[in-house]
């Protein structure tokens, strides 16, 4: 994050709520960018957040891919549903243990131009059910795609980048309803302006 700063890059992490430590928590946000990651872990690093991503990330990135090979994270591969689903329960099974949290971005992949994308439901779902004591808390990010709008070089200048944490929501009642309360919460809090 503070490398980031030279290119004038500010972040803002706004989280008015009172979030117990001694639950377990689905961290449920819209995906903009690989720089969505590092202020949920520093800004929520007292809750210990796991991550789920995607497999190909296991590999090749130095401290990166240790940390999700070693750190508790789901590495799931989205060609492949049962190991995926079979991952999902681990790390469910895992914060449910350990009152840790869990990160997950239901979009399946991160938005270019910041207008989030249809949430898949079935990953939350499987947290859901297999972390029945879990709070879940949605966050908004906002603007973490203009440091790549250009890829990765060069890398945008003069963003202000926003996370935004909304109440938290109990793990009961339907599904459903519950996931389509999160997404509208969560969408809700993104501007879309370029």
């Amino acid at each position: 994050m503070r490398c980031t700063n030279v290119l004038g890059t500010r972040y803002s992490f706004k989280n008015r709520q009172d979030i117990p430590v001694d639950r377990p928590l689905i961290i449920v946000t819209n995906h903009q960018s690989m720089y969505d990651i590092p202020p949920i872990i520093w800004y929520m690093r007292k809750y210990h957040p796991k991550f789920v991503s995607k497999i190909e990330l296991g590999k090749g990135i130095p401290s990166v891919s240790f940390n999700l090979r070693h750190g508790g994270s789901a590495l799931i591969d989205r060609k492949d549903p049962k190991q995926s689903i079979a991952e999902l329960q681990k790390l469910a099974n895992y914060i449910e243990e350990n009152n840790r949290s869990a990160v997950i971005f239901p979009e399946g992949t991160r938005s270019r131009n910041g207008v989030p994308k249809p949430f898949r439901t079935t990953g939350i779902k499987v947290m859901m059910k297999n972390a029945p004591s879990a709070l879940i808390v949605p966050i908004s990010i906002n603007n973490s795609w203009k440091l790549l709008r250009y890829g990765k070089f060069p890398m945008g200048l003069g963003s202000h980048v926003t996370f935004e944490v909304h109440p938290p929501m109990e793990n009961n009642g339907n599904a459903d309803d519950l996931i389509s309360k999160i997404e509208s919460k969560i969408v809700s809090g993104v501007k879309t302006e370029q």
